[in-house]
């Protein structure tokens, strides 16, 4: 199919004169997607995203079909992450899964080997559910759901979320290594990867796929990138929080570099000379 492709750089919405349209915006480049369509996003899809040899060239299929946009999985491999556009609804769309978009966004997230996709849809549906304010706090001791993240284990998750965080509105961006992402922290290695094996236990520990696995290099870069897809989708970190990467590396530097001092030692001299003030 060819759908009618713009660039915009805002996140765009349904043309009111054609309500059953659905809207894909990846990276400012949008197609509007009549009812009577079908759209495969792919190497070899309607969405050409890129050369990835990860990437399925059939992966994700969008239709419409009693009234209602369906999103599904025809790869054989990857899985991708449904959210809404508060990030208080997730859902994970497994190989051969189908299921309907209810909200009027929804943000398609997945990864294809390093490198992590994130794709806004958009529809003229009603949003028929509804969140409580004040469910998310970002500094300090951070509740995600039933999830306590401390400050310590929120900075390492925003240090490899950083380049997903810092492009603008959707698109693809590589997660860093531990090494790198230690050294925007000014951490040493060790903690980074102590604090690493922490929170994806952490968020084993309560269903979060793809965080298990040690420290072998295939299986490090796939559990760094289930934790930013995770921690992206799900709005546990946003661009937001990212000037605490520059607090907490400035801080890092400082104490680096600070001197080291000691307790005076009580000699006879100085008893004396404490003697003489004293006089």
């Amino acid at each position: 199919m060819t759908s009618d492709a713009t660039w915009t750089e805002s996140l765009p919405s349904v043309d009111p004169d054609r309500p059953e349209e659905l809207v894909l915006d990846f990276s400012g480049e949008v197609h509007r997607i009549g009812p009577d369509e079908t759209f495969v996003i792919g190497r070899g899809g309607d969405l050409d995203i890129d050369d990835n040899p990860y990437l399925h060239r059939r992966f994700i299929v969008l239709a419409r079909e009693n009234g209602l946009w369906w999103i599904a999985n025809e790869g054989s491999r990857l899985s991708a992450t449904l959210t809404d556009g508060d990030g208080l609804v997730q859902s994970r769309l497994a190989p051969g899964a189908r299921m309907p978009l209810v909200f009027p966004r929804i943000i398609l997230t997945f990864s294809a080997g390093p490198t992590t996709y994130e794709i806004d849809l958009i529809t003229a549906g009603e949003d028929h559910f509804a969140g409580i304010d004040g469910a998310r706090q970002s500094t300090g001791q951070t509740t995600i759901g039933v999830t306590p993240m401390t400050r310590s284990q929120l900075l390492l998750i925003l240090a490899l979320s950083e380049p997903v965080l810092r492009r603008a509105g959707t698109g693809a961006a590589e997660i860093p290594s531990s090494q790198a992402a230690a050294a925007r922290l000014g951490w040493p290695i060790t903690k980074f990867n102590r604090k690493l094996d922490n929170v994806c236990e952490k968020l084993d520990r309560v269903g979060v796929r793809g965080l298990r696995g040690g420290r072998a290099e295939g299986a490090a870069s796939n559990r760094r990138t289930a934790l930013v897809e995770h921690a992206v989708s799900t709005l546990m970190v946003t661009a937001e929080d990212l000037p605490m990467l520059d607090d907490e590396l400035a801080a890092n530097r400082a104490a680096a570099v600070a001197p080291v001092t000691t307790a005076p030692t009580k000699v006879d001299g100085a008893a004396k000379g404490a003697g003489a003030d004293r006089g």
